[in-house]
């Protein structure tokens, strides 16, 4: 009896010991960690708005955001800073171009100066800074890829990835993505009347770029690449449902509909990769000796060739290493960020020259005297399209599709005059830069591709603060090829339609996860 009573009385301590060593380790990583950062950066100069316990800024932050969704901007100037990034509009004016916010218990160092953002980015980037992880419900749909890796896997990947987007070989594309936006715009011919009609532009250049990249990813199994974009379009309807509910890292555990819908869409689609990716080395297996028409080189095709390397050798590295579940995971991100960039710009090109019709005039004039009688421009005719190449640069300026991105210190380390403590995110906003008036001058939100005439670089004061798809190592891999669809379906729209704003048009540029219009973007279209 007393030796159970002892036994009893360990277990009871033992079990205080854990609560208490628990409520410790949660009072120092939620109250004592973050008021130690917010001190620190005091010491600095660097102040921002004060952190509370478990929710840091949460609650301002969603306060300011909804505040800015409900409330109505003009469509010139293009000042939409207050509405896209409304936390960072606001606390500039209070705290200065760089202050400290809190995502939870998690700090957070708002930068905005190019010459920092060049060592963060591209002199220092490897060395002393690192992605950050996304949302768990973010990366389910945008891959465990070249956007979320880091180290040398990324490394390896990016090697593997990188030749399909190289420019030649993209042009080698133009006569597939000319026959899919021939076809787009003779359907809004076909459903035209009295040579008008309107368009939601945004839903049709999201079904555009997703037959697109479903040929640059699949090539001959384009076929059976659709269902699998259609499962993953769900999933995005999904993932950007949740997206407001980041914050509440339990959320995703929780068994609500959306939550299991959100699972069994993922499973169906890794059925339909898995099923796809092995009937491809069936083929390749087939085709040993066949010639390349035979086994077009396209993003699969290279994946599927590294993914047999690591058969061939018997010593791979887990770095080396590249298994269908990577393939898996690949393809989910040139599906995310293939689409949804590329329409995004799109959308906002359209809608700018919608705005500004002595400038669409102007790129139509272009159009029809380089590409004459073809029915889309050729590879040869892209690179001649000048003055569409700078309303394209300034489209990608003021309405840039990813408006910031995060990267985390790796150790503690002296940057910009103070130090920065190890796991300090960074926080850049890309549309405030390219919207800052002593960077871009006083006309830094109007509409004026001319700016871009003598070249990018000469632009702007600082040739790095125009970052339309980041900068450095880590720069979009499909940057080409959004600029060349883009610079396509543009072309091609302003050959056969004039065009202008719809009367329903609200603008009300908005983000979830890519800067999209709120109320879709409806765009009246005139033959000519």
């Amino acid at each position: 009896m007393q030796v159970s009573f002892v036994l009893c009385f360990l277990l009871l301590c033992f079990y205080i010991y854990i609560i208490f060593a628990f409520l410790i380790r949660a009072g120092y990583y939620l109250w004592w960690r973050p008021r130690r950062i917010q001190l620190h950066f005091s010491k600095h100069g660097i102040r921002g708005p004060n952190y509370h316990v478990l929710s840091g800024n949460t609650k301002e932050l969603v306060d300011l955001t909804v505040k800015a969704a409900s409330q109505t901007f003009p469509r010139s100037p293009h000042n939409i800073v207050p509405k896209v990034l409304p936390f960072y509009h606001q606390w500039k004016k209070i705290y200065g171009a760089t202050f400290l916010l809190w995502f939870g218990p998690v700090a957070n160092l708002t930068l905005s100066d190019p010459v920092l953002i060049t060592e963060i980015l591209i002199s220092k980037s490897s060395e002393l800074f690192e992605k950050t992880e996304s949302p768990q419900h973010v990366r389910k749909v945008e891959g465990d890829g070249l956007i979320t890796l880091r180290g040398e896997k990324w490394v390896h990947h990016r090697k593997i990835i990188t030749p399909s987007f190289y420019i030649d070989n993209l042009k080698l594309m133009v006569p597939i993505m000319g026959n899919s936006m021939v076809t787009m715009l003779n359907k809004w011919v076909e459903i035209s009347k009295n040579s008008t009609i309107e368009i939601d532009v945004s839903h049709w250049f999201q079904d555009l770029t997703e037959e697109i990249i479903s040929h640059i990813a699949f090539g001959r199994s384009c076929k059976e690449g659709k269902p699998i974009f259609a499962l993953h379009s769900q999933n995005m309807a999904y993932a950007i449902g949740s997206y407001n509910k980041f914050f509440i890292s339990a959320y995703r555990f929780l068994p609500t509909k959306q939550n299991r819908q959100f699972c069994k869409l993922n499973r169906e689609m890794k059925i339909s990769l898995t099923k796809l990716i092995n009937q491809r080395m069936k083929d390749n297996n087939n085709f040993i000796g066949a010639s390349s028409e035979q086994c077009p080189d396209d993003l699969l095709e290279l994946m599927v060739k590294a993914s047999k390397k690591n058969v061939q050798t018997k010593q791979m590295s887990a770095r080396d290493a590249f298994t269908t579940y990577n393939i898996i995971e690949e393809c989910k991100t040139i599906l995310f960020a293939g689409k949804y960039t590329t329409s995004a710009m799109m959308t906002w090109t359209t809608v700018l020259l919608a705005m500004h019709p002595l400038w669409q005039e102007l790129a139509r004039k272009e159009v029809l005297r380089v590409c004459m009688d073809h029915d889309f421009p050729t590879k040869d005719d892209v690179t001649k399209l000048k003055t569409l190449s700078m309303i394209l640069n300034e489209s990608l300026r003021l309405y840039p599709p990813v408006v910031a991105l995060l990267r985390r210190a790796k150790s503690d380390m002296e940057f910009g005059g103070c130090t920065i403590l190890r796991g300090t995110e960074l926080l850049i906003p890309i549309v405030g830069i390219h919207h800052d008036l002593e960077i871009w001058s006083q006309e830094a939100t109007e509409f004026n591709p001319s700016r871009f005439a003598p070249g990018v670089s000469k632009a702007t004061k600082h040739p790095t603060a125009f970052m339309p798809f980041g900068l450095g190592n880590r720069r979009c891999v499909g940057q080409n090829l959004a600029i060349l669809q883009t610079k396509l379906a543009i072309a091609m729209i302003l050959k056969r339609f004039s065009f202008n704003l719809a009367p329903s048009y609200e603008h009300a540029p908005t983000v979830v996860m890519f800067l999209d219009p709120q109320y879709r973007a409806p765009i009246t279209f005139h033959t000519l």
